[in-house]
């Protein structure tokens, strides 16, 4: 085994081993010992993947197996690592927001008792999120797929005495396995046609299939490609949260705050998002799957914005947000403009795990009250807190110079430049969904941080900044969050991926009109989208700060759209009455036809009443009087006499 092979190993291993030593052991090592443990091993990883990363820039890059696990004919099943400019990129995102927020968990968690359990949890969840982003085939990228969801579950419901949180993990459960069906079917068809679950091997052959046709009904020819690539985004669909499969990211809240901000910054909502990219081989091939992918992250993200505006729970706007933000991404799929997507998917992890891991801060400092109503005149008390979310508010409100207005702003260009059918309605959703991003994410400062304080007096006298544990995360993830946009020359212009991600026509477009980023944050004050992020801000200063009796008003005057947000478009309702009332109804239908009516009413009380019915006239023979018996008697001779006479005759 080589030195860059062990090196793999050590990156992915580590957190597994720190997983299985807080899991198995913590009860003995005590709760300081489980999380210096689990810090230690990822800070490993997060070393080791920087370390990687390097190597893979200087032009080493890796695509080998570890282990065969199973041979079947001709085709083998194997744990291997694919390791290049894409991968190793990821490897460095999970590994340093997880490194954060196992820091930050010291603080936040302190006081429970499932301490070391959660500390394992997370350290797992990240190894599984490595496992998939490491992954050279479908086979491991399945595992790690599953992996991701399974202690997703077990996290959503960590505290397990709450209706709500168990509610919240089944849920989440059993939508990604709605997901996971079509991903799974999308893998069988690979190996079917295909014959191999191997990346390579299957880009390669992909151009051969271009042109195959199955028929899914008889008689209507479906193009190979785009079938497999539809199931797959099903998949991407169910993890990363697009409509109408999203319904199980914002009540996945009820979990404790540093893993809704693992999971929806930097590692399970992005797997879908990294999928789509790694195969944009296959998707380059499928322009109706292209159109499908850009209309579906379109509508994700205008609709799941517009909800976060009503939302007064301070996780859940920062939820919607997250949805909102994973629709942008697949919108940049959707436009071929892989390149761009992967750049917001960076961006969003940092400045989207600052205000989650914030959000957690001031959670911590009301006493674990979420209410934004409850909140205000915070930044006196909470200046560290205030200034990482102000900065990760501007980074997600598209601010010039900050991380997310670069890669935003190239999505939406390269949205604008394509021209597959839906872009223009992609192009409209993205660019107003600017405005809806920043009223709603300066919505949540304002009414946080700024005006009259609003919560109970014993509140107000313990209001303090969180300790060191928890700041000190939250500015080493808002240092990236500003600067990290500045890098979108090379990243999305500079072929940094390299082979990894297929280049479109509309990324070779946008290159020529690219100049640089200060040129581009020069150029943006002539864009409609600088003066959205504007209006937006001031739209949420004005409603929140200057006339903060309006927004009652407003709900008033426009209840029926209110209540349309308030209910989320109704989507919980709909599944809840479609599905688990279906299910109930089918279950219940089975229960009294089948239960009741066929097995207890037939088989096992019917079988008695027959037994009865038999004996009872059985019970009449048995009289008691000679005469009966003898009269019997003479009747089964006579019987027997006729039928013996009627044999002979034949």
């Amino acid at each position: 085994m080589t030195n860059s092979q062990m090196l793999y190993l050590l990156v992915a291993l580590a957190p597994l081993l720190g997983a299985i030593i807080a899991g198995l052991f913590g009860r003995q090592i005590g709760r300081a010992m489980a999380h210096r443990v689990t810090i230690a091993l990822m800070l490993v990883s997060a070393v080791g993947s920087v370390v990687v990363l390097m190597d893979v820039l200087n032009g080493h890059t890796y695509n080998g197996s570890v282990y065969t696990w199973l041979t079947a004919g001709n085709t083998r099943f194997e744990i291997g690592f694919l390791i290049d400019q894409l991968s190793a990129t990821m490897m460095v995102v999970v590994t340093f927001v997880s490194l954060m927020v196992h820091i930050y968990t010291i603080g936040y968690m302190h006081d429970d008792p499932g301490y070391q359990r959660f500390f394992s949890y997370i350290s797992l969840f990240t190894f599984s999120m490595l496992m998939l982003v490491m992954s050279n085939n479908f086979l491991q990228l399945f595992f790690g797929w599953e992996a991701v969801g399974l202690v997703s579950y077990l996290l959503i419901g960590f505290w397990y005495t709450r209706p709500t949180a168990i509610y919240a993990n089944l849920k989440a459960f059993l939508v990604n396995r709605v997901g996971d069906f079509g991903f799974l079917l999308g893998i069988a068809l690979v190996l079917a046609h295909f014959g191999s679950l191997d990346y390579a091997s299957v880009f390669g052959l992909a151009p051969k299939f271009a042109a195959e046709n199955v028929e899914l009904w008889r008689g209507v020819p479906w193009s190979l490609l785009t079938v497999i690539c539809l199931l797959l985004f099903v998949g991407a669909m169910g993890k990363s949260a697009q409509v109408p499969l999203h319904v199980w990211l914002p009540d996945s809240m009820e979990g404790p705050t540093p893993i809704s901000a693992l999971i929806h910054a930097a590692t399970m909502v992005t797997a879908g998002i990294f999928m789509v990219a790694r195969m944009s081989p296959l998707y380059e091939l499928s322009p109706t799957a292209l159109s499908v992918v850009l209309v579906i992250g379109a509508i994700t993200a205008l609709s799941m914005g517009l909800v976060a505006i009503v939302q007064n729970d301070i996780k859940r706007v920062v939820a919607y947000s997250t949805l909102s933000q994973l629709g942008y991404m697949t919108v940049a799929l959707g436009a071929s403009a892989y390149a761009a997507g992967i750049f917001h998917l960076v961006t969003h992890a940092f400045f989207k795990a600052v205000l989650f891991l914030g959000a957690g801060s001031v959670i911590i400092a009301m006493h674990h009250e979420q209410d934004l109503r409850k909140m205000g005149g915070l930044k006196k008390y909470m200046p560290i807190t205030y200034l990482t979310v102000l900065l990760a508010a501007l980074a997600s409100a598209g601010v010039p110079g900050f991380s997310g207005f670069f890669s935003k702003d190239a999505i939406i260009e390269a949205t604008k430049l394509s021209s597959a059918p839906g872009a223009g309605f992609a192009y409209f959703c993205v660019v107003a969904c600017v405005f809806v991003t920043a009223f709603y994410t300066f919505r949540l400062v304002f009414l946080a941080f700024h005006g009259k304080r609003r919560m109970d007096h014993h509140t107000q006298e313990h209001l303090h900044e969180s300790p060191a544990v928890v700041t000190v995360p939250l500015v080493a993830l808002a240092i990236p969050a500003v600067l990290v946009g500045w890098w979108i020359g090379s990243v999305v212009f500079g072929g940094y991926f390299g082979a990894s991600i297929k280049v479109s026509e509309v990324m070779r477009e946008f290159a020529g009109e690219f100049h640089g980023p200060l040129a581009m944050v020069l150029h943006s004050v002539q864009t409609l989208p600088f003066w959205l992020s504007l209006a937006g801000i001031a739209a949420a200063w004005f409603l929140y700060l200057k006339r903060p009796d309006l927004p009652a008003v407003l709900r008033e005057k426009f209840a029926f759209v209110y209540c349309i947000l308030d209910r989320k478009y109704g989507f919980d309702e709909l599944y809840s009455w479609l599905f688990a009332g279906g299910a109930r109804s089918i279950g219940s239908g089975l229960w009294r036809g089948g239960d009741v009516a066929a097995i207890d009413g037939v088989m096992v009380n019917g079988s008695a009443k027959f037994v009865g019915a038999l004996s009872a006239w059985v019970r009449k023979l048995q009289s008691g009087f000679i005469y009966h018996y003898a009269f019997l008697m003479i009747i089964g001779v006579v019987v027997l006499l006729s039928a013996f006479l009627a044999w002979r005759h034949l």
